[in-house]
């Protein structure tokens, strides 16, 4: 029988002393639901420390990453108000961050089925995640990344407009004033409306709803950067304005 609160406790000291470790697989193999058990295990971690949940990151949200890890839905991890950040971030109390461009949305009431989760949302933004598996080397299986909350580590979002369509908008993000990834939000599985509604899909099977105040992060429309320290970084969203974080 697999000891989930173990794992839990190998990935959350691997996050607070920064210093990563072996796939948990590697030893101990086990399905996606129990690597959501782990997930689970790790975040209740954080909420005994003070943390509050403050919303759903979504991975996987395109095509090739799916084919690329051999599935066929996305995965989702939660987010904590610890990792919300205004302005900076400090990277050394990371293992190897990489920063993405996301599209956020904000949740204005309680969700109570996917259909309405549209209807729920007040607010649409421009955002960053940093990424920091806590895996040596970012490889990880699908259990492994599950397990991990989705490599969450930290993330920003820029100020909230009126809901609109995103299906198609343009992606700029630029570290020290270079652009170095350009795209759109249509990666975001075409859409990224369908990624919120997986969002609240995921989390009603898991026993949950999005909940007023929570963000989701839909996904990446580009492909993640690494996060040098010193590093100023702008994420640019067509019509949403800009998000800046510096390393």
């Amino acid at each position: 029988m697999v000891d989930v609160d173990m794992l839990a406790e190998r990935l959350d000291k691997a996050a607070r002393d920064a210093l990563p470790v072996a796939k948990l697989t590697d030893r101990t193999p086990f399905d996606v639901p129990t690597a959501y058990a782990v997930q689970r295990a790790g975040i209740e971690r954080r909420r005994r420390r003070g943390e509050r949940l403050a919303g759903v990151k979504m991975g996987f949200t395109s095509r090739a990453k799916m084919a690329q890890m051999g599935v066929d839905d996305v995965i989702w991890g939660l987010l904590t108000d610890a990792m919300l950040t205004e302005s900076a971030v400090d990277v050394s109390t990371l293992i190897h961050p990489r920063i993405e461009p996301e599209i956020a949305y904000l949740i204005g009431r309680e969700v109570r089925s996917p259909a309405e989760v549209e209807s729920a949302v007040t607010g649409v933004a421009v955002g960053f995640e940093v990424l920091d598996s806590r895996y040596r080397d970012f490889k990880f299986t699908l259990q492994d990344v599950i397990a991990d909350n989705a490599s969450a580590a930290r993330f920003g979002v820029g100020a909230w407009h009126p809901p609109r369509d995103v299906s198609n908008i343009g992606l700029l993000m630029e570290i020290d004033g270079r652009a170095v990834e350009t795209g759109s939000s249509a990666a975001i599985l075409g859409d990224p409306a369908r990624s919120l509604r997986a969002a609240a899909r995921l989390a009603l099977g898991a026993g949950m709803k999005l909940e007023p105040g929570w963000i989701v992060l839909a996904g990446a429309a580009t492909a993640a950067v690494s996060l040098p320290k010193g590093a100023h970084v702008r994420v640019t969203g067509a019509g949403l304005g800009s998000v800046e974080v510096t390393a």
